[in-house]
């Protein structure tokens, strides 16, 4: 009872925030800015559902502009995801595929791959934005290094914690004690607006992107939040602690019912989660109104979205990602910015049920900020979505995860995935949507469609990625 009341004050605040936000006319500068600006707010582990519990993200981003229902990640694990978004390629064309530092995994996979040398950091910077990267980078970043590309660089260390860290701050190594105002999504938010409010004095238009740990395990909320949310269980799915998962792939048959112990272990979790998702709340609200302070919100693109999902119990999985699961793929995204046209106060936000990846964001900021897309980029630019003069669209999506887990995820609610042991899964979502019912168990043959399509996905580079997930 009492986070419902503190999520309807939080709100009832909000709006009071927005008509601020959105009643003063547009200053100079922002009549007169020819290219727009981006901040692309990335959180770490961060559920679809999630976002009930941010009020601020979804009245200053979702209700002024639009909500994706359908936003999803091709490789649900940090290093993957990330890599993808920075390059706007599938895994398997950006040649990342773990997290611990290797040939093909981690910071040491991506710098080996050849990505830190062009990415959408180092065309923005080329192209004349001030370019800024605040928070986590790849999970085995050391500090050692600034890459290119970037004006301002303040990333937080692999594996630190919420107090006492250290960041390479353009090259130098800090530490930041413990104190109340150094919890390090508070340090982020403020080197946030230190950036917004630097390029604005240079003149130039600026890409920041911000990436808190929040709300990533251990989840350790900020003190203030530290009881915002006492009792909050974590979502009962149907799908939560299945009980018959003799339809599932080996390593979920393997899995145990979970116990009563592990149930208060999920929902203590859920909890701290909840709970430090607030410090990221409060970090939008602030990176908005900098924006308003400075003239420039109605020239900006706010993305909000995270990099991968988070089991909690469902198919009897404890905590982690990286499976083909919609817990582990499907994504908040919400945008706002000049051409995302938000309805009349009191009606519905907008939102749209396009199929949307993370190979998507590259473009889509090229495009917007009138900077040629690379021919290697396999996603697509969302504009003529934001615009809302999209026609035609998508139909499906690449799944693949550890180089031996591959599938198709399309728009008329499909999934099929196939393992790399020959197991195979196919789930009807439209009847199904908690993907109870493997249909390949119970005799039924996957549409050669979706066997063909995933053939040219798993093979696909640059445009021929669009053309297969276009589909016949």
């Amino acid at each position: 009872m009492r986070s419902t009341v503190l999520v309807l004050a939080s709100a009832a605040l909000a709006v009071l925030f927005i008509s601020a936000l959105t009643s003063s006319p547009p200053t100079e500068a922002q009549t007169t800015a020819s290219q727009p600006n981006f901040v692309f707010i990335l959180t770490d582990d961060m559920r679809k559902d999630d976002l009930k519990y941010m009020p601020n993200t979804l009245n200053l981003i979702g209700s002024q502009g639009m909500t994706f229902e359908n936003a999803f990640v091709s490789n649900s694990l940090c290093c993957p995801s990330r890599a993808t978004i920075m390059r706007g390629q599938y895994a398997h064309n950006t040649g990342v595929w773990g997290n611990s530092d290797g040939p093909d995994s981690g910071w040491q996979g991506y710098k080996n791959h050849g990505n830190e040398k062009d990415n959408i950091a180092t065309r923005l910077h080329n192209a004349g934005y001030r370019t800024g990267l605040f928070g986590k980078y790849f999970n085995t970043y050391d500090l050692s290094a600034v890459p290119l590309g970037w004006d301002d660089w303040f990333a937080t260390q692999s594996g630190g914690g919420v107090f006492n860290f250290y960041v390479n701050d353009n090259g130098t190594k800090k530490y930041f004690p413990k104190s109340s105002t150094n919890y390090v999504t508070d340090v982020l938010s403020r080197e946030t607006q230190s950036f917004i409010g630097d390029s604005v004095g240079a003149g130039k238009p600026f890409f920041a992107y911000v990436a808190p740990k929040q709300p990533h395990e251990p989840a350790t909320p900020a003190p203030r939040h530290a009881h915002a949310f006492d009792g909050e269980k974590a979502p009962r799915l149907p799908s939560f602690n299945e009980s018959d998962v003799r339809d599932k792939p080996p390593s979920i048959r393997s899995l145990s019912l979970l116990s009563s112990t592990q149930i208060a272990q999920i929902d203590t979790l859920h909890e701290k989660r909840v709970e430090s998702l607030q410090s990221v709340d409060e970090l939008v609200k602030a990176v908005v109104g900098k924006l308003q302070n400075e003239g420039m919100l109605d020239n900006t693109y706010v993305v909000f979205t995270s990099d991968n999902g988070f089991h909690q119990g469902e198919h009897r999985i404890k905590s982690g990602k990286e499976k083909p699961y919609e817990e582990s793929i499907r994504m908040p995204l919400l945008v706002r910015g000049p051409l995302v046209k938000p309805p009349p106060l009191g009606q519905p936000r907008l939102s749209t049920d396009k199929l949307t990846l993370n190979t998507d964001f590259f473009p889509t900021f090229t495009d917007l900020a009138g900077v040629p897309t690379p021919e290697y980029v396999d996603g697509r630019s969302l504009r003529p979505v934001l615009e809302g003069s999209a026609t035609t669209w998508r139909t499906s999506i690449l799944l693949e995860l550890r180089k031996t887990i591959f599938g198709i995820r399309t728009s008329d609610g499909r999934k099929y995935i196939e393992y790399g042991d020959g197991f195979k899964e196919y789930y009807d979502l439209n009847a199904d949507p908690y993907e109870l019912r493997n249909l390949v168990y119970y005799g039924e043959v996957p549409p050669t469609d979706l066997r063909t399509r995933l053939q040219a996905l798993r093979g696909c580079a640059g445009a021929t990625c669009r053309t297969a997930e276009d589909g016949p």
